[in-house]
């Protein structure tokens, strides 16, 4: 009988998006083959600490998460500078790294260090695809290089903010315009802007999440289209969705998301002209190619009312919610929910084992011998 391949999956974390990841990873559990796969749970708290399996079932089957965190707590040696992650060592030989977190610690390079250092395959993309890609203003740099279209932006810190007033940014972008923290997700701090007032409290609230924000020109009523990606060096292309918010809503924003999607129309597959479908599909495969992408992504555009395409923001851990595009936008696509999760598994073994074929070369350097060193006098 075949070893099952067991499984950690790992979900919640310290962002704003940490009940999204646990809705995700249910979905995620309940459609991994139990046949195939042992699963052991592991959840990081809203401080970053992470559970164990035995503490992340409980709170997997619905007891008080404060409850169980602030019992768990109590038995962890925090003076220790490994607590945040000793909890890894209740379960033994994991063979694979499952992580369903969205946002700070998951799609941003963080965990996955982590499992470049304990040597294990993952799903998703590595160190340095997640970071590009979780930070917008550096995708925009990297795409906007492949050529890939993008709105214009500004960056405002809090170094530079006084050089920035609205009517500079209304001279260089125009009179809408989108305020962003430049590494958040779900739409977390982000605002539709019109005037000095809406301008000066978006960024009061966007600099509560991050210390780079951007200041994007918007686009009046978009169309926003989505449309996921699966693989390697060969990714493919899903069909694309269209996600229709309330003519009274400014954008697709967390509310719609997460809290209360009942007024939003998810058109799956949107019918769009063959030659923007192609665009858009182009546009999304050259972005996932040129930010280092694998595994998966999600890829979101807003589309002008003359048909132009705008990459939006990539998202290297998309969301497996019951409203969520990623997974759906493949089972129109021919892909069910649990060959997806098969075909991101084996992704991730395929590329563990194509980087373990790389050689690096320790050279002994013997005894130092250093040059003559010379003073110049000033």
């Amino acid at each position: 009988m075949t070893k099952k391949l067991h499984i950690a999956l790992l979900f919640g974390g310290n962002s704003s998006e940490h009940d999204v990841s646990k809705r995700s990873a249910h979905n995620i559990y309940d459609a991994l083959d139990k046949e195939k796969y042992d699963v052991s749970l592991f959840m990081f708290t809203k401080d970053g600490i992470l559970l164990g399996n035995k503490d992340s079932q409980k709170i997997f089957d619905g007891e008080p998460e404060d409850q169980v965190v602030a019992e768990a707590y109590q038995k962890m040696d925090m003076s220790n500078p490994l607590a945040p992650i000793m909890a890894l060592n209740e379960q033994r030989e994991i063979d694979f790294f499952f992580p369903v977190i969205h946002g700070n610690l998951g799609e941003d390079g963080t965990i996955q260090g982590l499992f470049k250092l304990l040597n294990k395959p993952y799903v998703g993309s590595n160190i340095a695809a997640s970071a590009m890609s979780f930070d917008k203003d550096l995708t925009k740099k990297i795409i906007s290089q492949a050529g890939i279209r993008n709105t214009p932006y500004i960056v405002v810190t809090p170094e530079n903010r006084a050089d920035y007033s609205w009517g500079r940014i209304e001279e260089k972008l125009g009179d809408l315009t989108f305020v962003k923290p430049a590494k958040q997700g779900s739409s977390v701090g982000i605002h539709r802007v019109t005037n000095a007032e809406e301008y000066e409290k978006a960024l009061d609230d966007a600099f509560k999440y991050d210390y780079k924000i951007l200041v994007e020109q918007g686009i009046d009523n978009p169309q926003e289209i989505e449309i996921s990606i699966l693989g390697n060096e060969h990714p493919i292309a899903s069909k694309l969705g269209a996600v229709r918010v309330p003519k009274d809503d400014p954008f697709y924003d967390y509310e719609n998301k997460f809290v209360d999607a009942s007024g939003v129309v998810f058109e799956l597959p949107v019918k769009l002209p063959q030659y923007l479908v192609d665009e858009i599909t182009d546009m999304a495969l050259k972005a996932y190619k040129a930010l280092g992408m694998k595994g998966m992504a999600r890829i979101d555009f807003l589309v002008d009312h003359n048909n132009v395409p705008y990459l939006g923001e990539p998202n290297t851990l998309p969301g497996f919610t019951n409203i969520s595009l990623y997974p759906q936008m493949w089972e129109v696509s021919g892909i069910s929910y649990p060959d997806l999760i098969d075909r991101l598994i084996q992704l991730g073994l395929q590329e563990y084992e194509r980087n373990s074929k790389i050689k690096y070369d320790f050279r002994k350097l013997g005894t130092e011998r250093v040059g003559q060193k010379k003073y110049n006098e000033d």
